[in-house]
Order: C-alpha cells, then structure tokens, then sequence
C-alpha cells in the first residue's frame, strides 16, 4: 500500500497538477518530468522582511535585504572584456526623502527581463562602493506582488534561469502544494526517531522547506531530508551488508607450519602493532563461511603489501588460490618483482619437505603467446597459488581452479564490473575480498561509499621510513628557480636518485619552442616531459646525469625496461608523467621534483611524494609553480606543505573537490547523488543514522514491523546506484 501512494503521487506526471504548459517549461528549464522531481527542488537560501534596511541606513561592506522599486534602468557594454552590465536603480519607503540605489549585474540577462521601471522587488547582496555611491553588484533579488509583501513569511530564493525565474518557480510549487495531503506523501521513517530527533513528518517537511513560516523552520526541515537520505543510504548498505553475510565461501583457516608460518619466520623485519592488529582481523574473517569483504586503507609505505601476501598464503596454504589486481603493468610488474623477493625460495612450487612452496605467476596485456599459454595452464592447473596482473585477469580465458580471495589494489582505478568479473571466475563459491587503497578515505565518505565493508586501517610506517620534507618553489624567483637545478644535480653526486614529474608528455613544436627558449620568463604552457627532457639534456651541469623518460604513451616493454634500468640506478634522472603516482619502490630515490604542480590535486600529490624516502633515506618533494604566492591554487600546495598526515589531506581533499557523484563513477564535481546530505557539512548526521540503522537491523524481522520503510527502501535508490552498491 505504501509504496502504491509513494508512485501514486511523487511519480505522477506534473502536467496532472500543472498543467501542460507550465509543466512543459518545467521540463525544458530543468529536465522535470513527475511532481517528485520538482519536491525536490529546493530554495537555495531565503530572505526574511525583518532583515529589511532602509537604504539611507545601508552599512558599507555588510550583507543587507531591500524592498524597493525599480525608477530607472541601464545597459552598457563592458570594455575590458566581452558582455555587458545591467544596471538598475530602485527606490525605497522606508528612507525619507526617496533615497537610491543602484544594483549592477554582469551579464545580467535574467535581471533584464525581470527588473522593469514599477518593479517591486526584495534585494539581498553584500553593500559596496563605486564612483562615489554605495551599491549592490550581482544582489540575489525576489519580484514581490501585493500579496508576497503583506505576508511576513520568510521568501525562497530557488535555483533559476531566465526562462523560469525565481518568482514563476515561486508561483508553481505554491500551486503543486495545494494539492499536499499527509496521505499523498506518507511518513516511512520511523515515528520515535522523528521524535528522538525533533524533525518534522515528511508532509510538513516538504511544506517547511518550501514556504517556512519562520526561517528556523527551513532549517529543521532541511536536516531532516539530509537525514532521510543518510538513514535510506545506510539502511541499503546494512542491508547489503546482511546479505553479503548469508553468501556462501569456502573456510580459509590457518595451517600451522605451511607457507603463512614459514614466510613469518623469514622476515627480516618486525612487523607493526597496527600490521599484527589488522593482519588478525584479515586471519579471522578468512576462517569464516561467508566471504569477507574487507577494505584495507593505510599510508604510501606503511605496509599494505605484506598484510595482503600473509592473507594470501593462508589462503594457499587451506587449498585455494588468490588473484592480485593492479591497475597498470607497471604496478603489476612492481607487486610482482617485490612479493618474489620477499618469498623467495617459498615462491618456487615444490612437491616434498622443506622445499615446499607455490607459483607465483604475472599476467600482463603485453604478455607474449608463450608465456601466457604456459601461465593459463598453471593458473587453471592450481600449480599457481598467486596470480597477479593487470584488466588481463578478466580475460574468459583465465580460468581458477579454486579461487578463494581476490585482492584488489588501488581500488579507485577499477570500475565495479571489473571487480565483480573476476570475483565470478571462482566456481562454486563467492570468494573472500580484500580491496586495498594508498589513498585514505575521510571517514564520513567510508560511511557511505563502502559502508558495507568492513574497514582496516594501519597507520604506522614501518621503522625505517624517513622523514619526507616538501616545499613549494616559486618559479618566477630567479633565484628559486637556478637553486631548484642545482639541488638535482647536488642530489645525483651524492650517488641518490631523483624523480621529475610533469603534468603532460609533450607540445607542439611552437609550445616547446617558447618553453625552451625563453623558460625563465614562462608562466603559461604547463612543462612536458619532452620539453624537460630536452632543457636538461641542454645545460651544462647535467653533462654526464643520465636522463631517461616514461610516461604512458611507450609501449609496455620500454616503460618496464625503464622502471628496471631505474630501480637498477642505471637511470639517474626519471623525467615522468604520473604514471609513478602508484607503487614504484625505489629505494635509493630521495628527490620528487613536481612541475608546474598547481596542475595535480591534494590526493596526487601525496602520493607522488610518497615514491621517495622509502629506502631509509630522507626525502625531499619540491612543488614548483609560477603562480604568485596568493593564488588560489598555491593554497592547495601550502596545505600539501603543512603536513604529512594523510588522513588529514583526504579531508581537506573533498572539501576541494566537492562531493561529486559520490554512488556512482562520477568521482569529483559540484553534482551529487544526494540531494540534501552533504558528506562534508554533515558527519555527525551521518554517524547518526549509521548508529539509528544499527539498532534497526538488529531485529531480523524489522521490515514486518516497518512495512511503510521496507516499501520506501525497495524505491528510493534508482537502478543504476542499486547495481553499484550490488557490486561494490
């Protein structure tokens, strides 16, 4: 019945209200087709008359509210750049004598069709001063009829277009909400959370958010929606979670005296406190019957690889395999070379005593016939415990004979159909997962990205990690700039390695040309890796360094012919795109220069810098920009500056990049799946629901007992977001 009067009415069509031409314009304005839609089109902000000023009282620099008539209008073009400026001078009551006004708009088309001379309008905007007069420049404004100033109730300011301006939109919600009852949109959450919380019903919500009789209405009503979409949103992942939990996996215990123990007792390292706590709780899901789903965070270089290798030897060592997937050849070919080495002799299969061991196979796109016929055989054999590789591991050719837990690292870069693929190539059981990230995950996104997973983290850098000290370099400064050569060089003849990373691979000839002749005065084209190449390769003190280029456009054999040569030190100078962003263990590298590094976000660059300082050496990271010191953009590598801490960075990261699609491939951007909740403003409303779904979930049978909320559920993520969170 429920969910009968929840597609009844915030599915019916808008032209049932509406009618057709309003709800035709409604479509064309914003792509609104059901009255759920247009609900849902909230008022960005509101504006009380009790904030009125009269215009002879204004104070400068102050953010002010005006009810006045529009006396003259003006357009004129602008000379230092295409467009013009509308210019508008209103007239208030409230100031003796008939004080002005004047409101200017750049580019203002809505303002010309809306603002005609008899115009009354509410304006709001901040007070400021030009050619000797106070005025308002780009002021949000309300058109007023007779009826909207008689009524004290605070006005909604919608997001508008000059074809549906704030007043029609005003005009039309007012219309749909005549139609409201409490029966056409019904209350699913819970009664005692409503009171718990203080929030009003969803009916009256609605009616608050939209026509508030005071302003702390709108609020109340607000935080109640964002809480409806953060109780709906982890309600599904709980769900999911549940499900996931009655899935059926093969036991992976522990077998004393077999590879995991022998691989301990080789170590030439103790493990972290946060490495042993993890590693435990990896160990005790994988003695489960149920498939684990456990996401690993941690720090570049804190030891994620080790944890992820003792998880996969228990596995073996209880008789199943474990695929490894890394989302390039160069990280496959890295994880491949380093998890060799630490096995060692426990890589080579074997058949009797001590010599007992299992194959450890790389599977790459590049791999050539041979190799990859032999590799099939071993993985489909079962002779080969690990498998690790690249999008090649998808492959219908690539068949298990009994894989037990899939490990996917840098989780980001995949899709979900790529991590649902080679789950399913196990056969008659939903394999154990671990999936690993370098990049810390603020915590109110794990809530509702990966809410179904279990999450471990190590924080902790194993002994031996040095200090990395970063700087920012201005490059205008001549002085900087030479300093900048010179510690490359300095860098080199202390038998050290350096890395230097550009934002693009190449230019056009014209671009390279002005780079390289005339760099000390360059403040546009971004450096390439050509062009740095070519600069070095052209100065006096680089005579004898040994300079040698990767990015992604070579093919598979030369860039793992130049990781090699590097990682060897054959390679003194590594001039590179990003393509070493991720799992390039080079010990001997101490300096990460990043040109032109404005151009990369918070997230890369920490974990560029984190390709240095890994062998027990202190490392440097040098961030070069000509931008001036107070550019917004320098303010995103003085944070980078500032601190280490990646966790902290990840925070200071979405807050940058804004939330974007955060349920689906959208991975940054203003637009967001929902709505109202916001991850960033509303981490303690996000705990909330989590801890209110908890206590839900914990009666088997609450969807007899919420029959309206289990209706609702089953509606309110779409296909697409239901599909991702299914694969997730």
């Amino acid at each position: 019945m429920a969910e009968t009067t929840l597609t009844s009415f915030e599915g019916a069509e808008l032209s049932a209200f509406l009618g057709k031409k309003n709800s035709t314009a409604l479509e064309k304005a914003f792509g609104y087709t059901t009255v759920g839609e247009f609900l849902w089109h909230f008022p960005r902000r509101y504006v009380e008359v009790g904030e009125l000023t009269p215009i002879s009282e204004l104070p400068f620099d102050e953010h002010v509210t005006v009810v006045a008539q529009v006396v003259n209008v003006s357009q004129r073009q602008m000379h230092s750049r295409r467009g013009f400026i509308f210019e508008v001078t209103v007239s208030d009551e409230l100031s003796a004598g008939g004080q002005e006004l004047k409101m200017t708009f750049f580019n203002g088309y809505q303002a010309r069709t809306d603002l005609h001379i008899g115009t009354i309008a509410m304006f709001s905007g901040k007070v400021g001063w030009y050619q000797d007069h106070l005025q308002l420049s780009q002021p949000e404004y309300a058109i007023l009829d007779e009826a909207s100033q008689a009524d004290p109730r605070p006005i909604p300011i919608y997001p508008a277009s000059a074809k549906m301006p704030n007043k029609r939109i005003r005009d039309l919600m007012g219309l749909l909400l005549e139609h409201f009852t409490d029966q056409k949109l019904p209350e699913f959450l819970p009664r005692e959370l409503l009171r718990t919380h203080h929030y009003p019903q969803r009916h009256q919500a609605f009616l608050d958010r939209h026509f508030p009789k005071e302003i702390k209405h709108a609020y109340v009503a607000r935080q109640r929606f964002a809480f409806e979409e953060a109780f709906m949103l982890q309600l599904a992942l709980g769900e999911r979670g549940r499900q996931l939990g009655a899935q059926k996996a093969i036991a992976r215990p522990p077998v004393p005296g077999r590879l995991a123990d022998k691989f301990d007792a080789q170590l030439p390292f103790s493990l972290t406190e946060d490495q042993l706590v993890v590693g435990e709780q990896i160990s005790k899901d994988l003695e489960q019957a149920h498939p684990m789903h456990r996401l690993l965070q941690g720090e570049v270089g804190s030891g994620k690889t080790v944890v992820a290798l003792r998880a996969i030897l228990q596995v073996i060592d209880a008789g199943g395999q474990a695929a490894l997937l890394a989302p390039t050849e160069v990280l496959a070919a890295q994880h491949y070379a380093s998890i060799k080495k630490m096995l060692g002799k426990l890589a080579e299969p074997g058949l009797f005593g001590e010599g007992e061991g299992t194959g450890v196979e790389l599977l790459t796109g590049s791999a050539k016939s041979a190799h990859r016929r032999e590799a099939l055989l071993g993985i489909a054999s079962g002779e080969t415990g690990l498998i690790i590789g690249t999008h090649a591991l998808l492959s219908d050719h690539v068949q298990f004979a009994d894989l037990g837990l899939v490990v996917v690292d840098e989780q980001h870069r995949f899709g979900v159909e790529q991590r649902d693929a080679l789950r399913s190539k196990a056969v008659d059981s939903v394999p154990h997962t671990l999936v690993m990230t370098a990049t810390p995950i603020p915590r109110t996104v794990a809530m509702t990205v990966f809410g179904d997973l279990d999450t471990s983290t190590i924080k902790r850098l194993p002994a031996g990690r040095a200090p990395i000290h970063t700087h920012i370099v201005p490059m205008q400064l001549t002085g900087f700039r030479d300093r900048l050569f010179t510690r490359i060089v300095e860098e080199v003849e202390k038998g050290h390695q350096v890395y230097v990373v550009c934002p693009r691979i190449s230019d056009t000839a014209a671009e390279q040309g002005v780079l390289l002749a005339s760099y000390e005065d360059s403040s546009g084209q971004p450096m390439s890796v050509e062009a740095m190449q070519e600069m070095l390769g052209g100065m006096p003190e680089f005579a004898g360094i040994r300079t040698e280029a990767l990015h992604s456009q070579l093919d598979a054999a030369d860039k793992q012919a130049t990781m090699d040569s590097f990682a060897r030190g054959e390679i003194d100078v590594l001039i590179s795109t990003t393509v070493i962003e991720v799992g390039v263990d080079v010990h001997n590298a101490t300096l990460m220069v990043i040109m032109d590094a404005e151009r990369f976000g918070i997230s890369q660059l920490h974990q560029l810098r984190g390709r240095v300082g890994r062998g027990g050496l202190p490392g440097t990271c040098l961030m070069t920009t000509w931008l001036d010191a107070d550019h917004p953009s320098v303010g995103r590598l003085k944070t980078i500056e500032s601190t280490i801490d990646g966790f902290e960075l990840a925070e200071a990261d979405l807050a940058e990049r804004k939330e974007g699609n955060i349920l689906g491939v959208q991975q940054s951007g203003s637009r967001s799946t929902l709505r109202e909740l916001s991850i960033i403003k509303d981490r303690s409303l996000i705990e909330q629901a989590r801890t209110d779904v908890g206590r839900l979930l914990a009666d088997a049978n609450w969807g007899s007992n919420y029959q309206g909320l289990l209706s609702a559920a089953g509606n309110w993520l779409d296909e697409s977001t239901k599909e991702f969170l299914n694969k997730n």
